[in-house]
């Protein structure tokens, strides 16, 4: 079992969406949370937020995740001003929703920045030290996305598969080398956080589009009882023996259920808002 109290958890993508409800969860649990996020206003209201109900002092950094210089830089401030860091969740993610023929060669980059690279740089930041200190837990929330194939998601689905991939390899070297530090990969399906907002399901039932606040509590509940891997809804937990079908059968079944539709009808979050997201400090 992982103890959140007085344990220092920095969150990436903090400021908004899955980090933020996260952010305040693990607060509210005793944990002294900091949160990385590009956005400074959505920051200083988080923070805010989470020293109004947290038990513990909350701090926020401006971090663009993708930028390696910057994260070794504030990864270093935190450990000067606030302490060493026992828990890291990946959270910081961003969306194109485009076909890939549509894509620019700049939104591709930068998925792979925010999606992949940054889990190696923050990775590189902190893991040494709970490998040196025996324990830790690094929490990558990723997405089913990473395990399927989606029409409409090409640049996305890379991103996360690589994301799912480094996790696996992680808790392998981890075993080996410091048994006491946790990994967690979490892969949900479509969540209503925003930023799949317009997405479609064919099949509410078995494939529903979830709840922000729960998933959130989900992966809070896996963080603390060391829980390796967390994919929502219990359907895509059987995405690995679906691959034994022959891969005809395999994509009419997900054509049947719906899952290269899904982005038909994709909006995302409004222009005011994506600016945001791509803006760097």
């Amino acid at each position: 079992m992982t103890d959140v109290r007085g344990r220092t958890i920095v969150v990436t993508g903090g400021a908004s969406g899955m980090g933020r409800l996260v952010a305040l969860k693990l607060a509210r649990q005793g944990g002294r949370v900091v949160i990385w996020d590009i956005d400074a206003a959505r920051l200083d209201q988080v923070v805010a937020e989470l020293n109004a109900t947290g038990q513990q002092t909350a701090n926020g950094y401006l971090c663009d995740v993708s930028n390696r210089q910057h994260v070794s830089d504030t990864a270093a401030r935190v450990r000067r001003e606030v302490g060493p860091v026992s828990i890291l969740v990946n959270s910081a993610g961003i969306v194109s929703g485009r076909s890939f023929l549509e894509l620019s060669e700049s939104q591709i980059e930068r998925t792979m920045s925010v999606n992949t690279m940054a889990l190696f740089w923050t990775a590189k930041a902190f893991l040494p030290e709970m490998v040196r200190s025996g324990s830790g837990h690094l929490v990558t929330i990723a997405s089913a996305a990473g395990t399927i194939g989606v029409a409409g998601l090409a640049d996305y689905c890379a991103s996360k598969w690589a994301a799912v991939g480094l996790d696996e390899a992680l808790r392998a070297e981890l075993k080996q080398r410091a048994p006491g530090v946790k990994t967690t990969i979490v892969c949900p399906y479509f969540v209503d956080t925003g930023m799949f907002q317009g997405v479609r399901t064919r099949f509410s039932c078995l494939l529903p589009i979830l709840h922000e606040d729960r998933v959130a509590e989900r992966i809070v509940r896996a963080i603390r009882r060391d829980k390796p891997r967390l994919a929502l809804p219990w359907l895509v937990n059987f995405v690995p023996l679906l691959r034994m079908l022959p891969l005809s059968a395999f994509d009419t079944l997900a054509n049947w259920l719906g899952i290269n539709d899904a982005m038909r009808s994709f909006e995302g979050r409004s222009a005011a808002s994506e600016r945001t997201e791509e803006r760097v400090p």
